[in-house]
């Protein structure tokens, strides 16, 4: 009885941390004052402030585009990654073939162990050393490269705990390589696949640092966008806009909880 106290008290503990400062967010865009910390009245002028200003939707717009880019991109790269790996039969007295695929399994994870603002630097060295004009073409290229490790790694999991009777069935009924990735492979691995786009997505959408480096002056996305009204002040039409995007999110995880729900039931009649 008391470790299950303590567990409810650390539970609750959590929540607490986690989504008192979100309400308090939502409750200041309906502040009347500029600042935060006073509270003159309610008002909904600054949703109407927010849906005039033109340019804090168009910094939207790019990160939600750049989302869904990197997030394909980075599900292309990881999941043909992960078979290539998953497939990989290195020869028993080989030891440098053995090694040879460990370390490429180590450089294929280590953009996400790298500090960011290395990996701004780096790309900002290389995309001039090309001569590559900063925009959004530079943006997907660096987010795609320290997002497709998430999905190589769900997915790597994924078929590491698959049944290899399935591919072998397959080839015996004549199937070829491409046949059998399409048929077998990749609707077996399509949930940790849509895992992998769901946090390549949620990374891309939220990355400053890396942004601030290759994005150029003429891209803005939303988090360099609230960023830099950190020098003037953020504000209450910042709060607006992510009671805006918090509202959406949760009427997303809703539809597809409702969803996955309804699909369990129809299972289950059949």
């Amino acid at each position: 009885m008391k470790n299950r106290r303590l567990f409810s008290l650390y539970i609750s503990t959590i929540l607490a941390v986690m989504y008192i400062p979100i309400l308090l967010v939502i409750v200041y865009s309906f502040n009347q004052s500029r600042l935060s910390s006073v509270w003159s009245g309610f008002t909904l002028s600054w949703y109407r402030e927010l849906f005039r200003d033109r340019s804090m939707f168009e910094a939207l717009w790019n990160s939600l585009v750049l989302g869904l880019l990197t997030s394909l991109c980075s599900a292309i790269i990881g999941s043909l990654g992960a078979a290539g790996m998953a497939r990989a039969r290195p020869m028993p007295l080989s030891r440098l073939r053995t090694a040879g695929g460990k370390i490429m399994e180590y450089l294929s994870i280590l953009p996400i162990m790298t500090p960011e603002i290395i990996m701004g630097v780096t790309f900002l060295a290389f995309f001039s050393l090309l001569s590559l004009p900063f925009g959004m073409l530079t943006l997907l290229i660096s987010h795609t490269a320290f997002c497709f490790p998430y999905t190589y790694l769900l997915v790597r999991a994924r078929l590491a705990g698959l049944d290899k009777s399935y591919v072998e069935a397959a080839r015996i009924m004549g199937a070829g390589g491409l046949r059998v990735f399409y048929d077998i492979t990749l609707p077996l691995a399509l949930p940790a696949v849509l895992s992998g786009m769901l946090i390549s997505f949620a990374m891309s959408f939220d990355d400053v640092i890396v942004s601030a480096f290759v994005g150029g002056v003429h891209t803005n996305t939303l988090p360099i966008k609230i960023y830099s009204q950190i020098k003037t002040g953020v504000t209450p039409k910042t709060n607006a806009l992510c009671t805006l995007l918090f509202i959406l999110t949760v009427a997303l995880c809703l539809a597809a909880a409702a969803l996955a729900r309804k699909g369990s039931g129809d299972r289950a009649d059949t």
